[in-house]
């Protein structure tokens, strides 16, 4: 470090250092008290300001150098006599100049200390500053314009620098040129996005081009399914909650939905393993989610099903992800990592679900349970210790991945577990991280209670033509229909001046939110609304309930109407 790094800060204001030896008694200042206490002492090789003449006379080396004003150079050291002293001289400067000009890392201030045999103190404010010097009358004027002069060429090369780049500013007083030859400017060459986009798939084949083989097709259709005709298909769905499916492929014309599997023995009868753990908790006859999953999910096609919670999704997907781990090619003892991953929001949930994997045995799979707020060192050893099955919470799981404590690369079987709270509680993120690091040709399974705008992004992202399936009321996930009647009823009351909001299932968690809190707390008096506003909404003042369309059913008439007269 050079010794005016021990004098001055970087933008030139001098530091303030205590005297090793007390200073003469007979040295005085001109100045009053607070004046005194603003002088600040520069030290070079020990000796202060206003040492005897002696001590520099006697030093060896050679002679001082000449600096750019005429003055001594960085080896002469000015000093000052009592005799010598006037009032301080303060000028104001502006406060970039005073930075970048005048005190750049505090060699300038000294040159200015040395050449005119004055001292100077920087007091920084906001837009300007105060400059303050010290010494004779003569010391103050000549450092007075050598400040001047340094304030006017810094000035002056802005504007050239400006003249030259069509006044746009660097950021500071010197050229172009100047800052590339002190290596401040570097040209760096511009990223080539569209080169990137066109071989985004090349890349992705090159990070995948040595994982081993995947299977997925394990359904052999029963008799007594495939005899069905498309009526009696279309009569039992209606009668078994309304289920409504649909093909999302959007490449090739619409494929056939399979019929759906009535009984357990009409999904599983060639895996008698399966059957074994059904008898033994004693269940009696599929879920409606469960009966249209299951030819689905063992037909090998990615599937998103929409139904409420407590409708069995979780076995719906549990029961083909065993036998779907169990058919790869790859035997499970040279696998490098687990065969299934679910997804889901909470740690609750993914306890749930364990749970479940744990009640239906199958194979001897292991299963463990990876969640935020748990025994971060156990989980990590469970891992270790060799899994089939990870149950996960995505902050958790990212936070393995990302120390590559996990490997994901194993995973053939992807289950994204309430998609819409995941969504809702801020996991897209990291649920994006995860999944570029499993295959891109696994098979993927998405539940979901509705089916708002983030859901249907996530699902068109990482879901490759997918089937869907809904179970119950189709305001479970509101059509795109109704949602559109709803933005233009409401719009053409705002262009009619109303204060209106609007409510329907396919806008984001957080607006329906405030538009909820928007009608409560009285800044809106109207709110056009789907069903979804037909349920579990207290607001204590609504008058008037408008029936824009007749609902579906007779029940839900009477849940929007009984928006009025609550509370009493």
């Amino acid at each position: 470090m050079s010794d005016w790094e021990d004098e001055y800060d970087q933008d030139g204001v001098a530091i303030y250092k205590p005297a090793t030896k007390p200073a003469p008694a007979d040295w005085k200042f001109s100045c009053n008290d607070r004046e005194r206490e603003n002088v600040v002492f520069g030290v070079k090789n020990g000796t202060k300001f206003g040492a005897p003449r002696e001590t520099r006379a006697n030093r060896s080396g050679p002679g001082p150098e000449v600096n750019k004003w005429g003055g001594r150079g960085p080896g002469r050291q000015t000093t000052f006599s009592k005799e010598e002293s006037s009032r301080p001289l303060t000028i104001t400067v502006e406060t970039t100049s005073i930075g970048r000009v005048i005190g750049r890392g505090g060699a300038t201030i000294r040159e200015l200390q040395e050449s005119s045999g004055a001292r100077i103190k920087i007091n920084k404010g906001g837009y300007e500053g105060e400059v303050v010097i010290f010494g004779s009358t003569a010391a103050q004027q000549k450092a007075k314009e050598m400040i001047e002069d340094l304030v006017a060429e810094g000035s002056r090369r802005g504007q050239e620098y400006e003249g030259r780049c069509g006044g746009e500013k660097n950021g500071s007083v010197w050229s172009t040129a100047e800052l590339q030859a002190a290596n401040v400017v570097q040209n760096r060459p511009s990223i080539d996005w569209d080169a990137i986009r066109e071989n985004k798939e090349k890349y992705k084949e090159l990070k995948w081009k040595d994982i081993p083989p995947i299977k997925k097709e394990f359904y052999t259709e029963a008799p007594s399914v495939a005899m069905l005709t498309a009526e009696e298909v279309g009569e039992w769905r209606k009668e078994n909650n309304n289920i409504f499916v649909d093909d999302l492929n959007e490449e090739e014309e619409k494929r056939q939905i399979p019929n759906p599997c009535r009984t357990f023995l009409e999904a599983f009868e060639r895996y008698p393993e399966i059957m074994e753990n059904i008898d033994r908790v004693g269940f009696t006859k599929p879920t409606p989610i469960q009966s249209q999953a299951w030819p689905v999910l063992l037909s090998g096609e990615d599937l998103i099903a929409i139904a409420q919670t407590g409708t069995g999704k979780t076995l719906a997907y549990l029961l083909p992800g065993f036998i779907h781990m169990d058919g790869q090619p790859v035997p499970r003892a040279e696998r490098d990592g687990p065969g299934m991953l679910v997804l889901t929001p909470t740690r609750e949930l993914a306890l749930q679900i364990e749970a479940e994997c744990n009640k239906y045995r199958y194979k001897g799979y292991k299963s463990i349970c990876i969640y935020g707020g748990g025994d971060r060192r156990g989980q990590i050893n469970l891992v270790k210790d060799g899994v089939d099955i990870v149950i996960a919470t995505p902050g958790r799981l990212n936070d393995l991945q990302m120390n590559e404590l996990i490997n994901l690369r194993s995973i053939t079987y992807l289950v994204l577990d309430e998609a819409d709270r995941m969504l809702d509680m801020g996991f897209e993120p990291q649920i994006m991280k995860i999944l570029l690091d499993i295959r891109p040709d696994r098979q993927t399974v998405m539940t979901s209670a509705t089916w708002p705008t983030g859901v249907r992004r996530l699902a068109k992202s990482y879901l490759k033509n997918p089937m869907m399936v809904y179970v119950g009321t189709l305001d479970l996930a509101v059509s795109r229909n109704e949602s559109n009647q709803v933005d233009d009823l409401s719009s053409d009351m705002c262009l009619q001046g109303l204060a209106v909001q609007s409510l329907h299932g396919d806008r984001e968690q957080c607006d329906r939110e405030e538009a909820l809190k928007d009608f409560k707390n009285g800044r809106v008096r109207i709110l056009v609304a789907t069903d979804l506003a037909s349920r579990g909404l207290d607001v204590h003042d609504v008058t008037h309930v408008f029936n824009f369309d007749f609902p579906r059913n007779i029940e839900e008439y009477v849940h929007r109407v009984g928006r009025t007269g609550r509370a009493g």
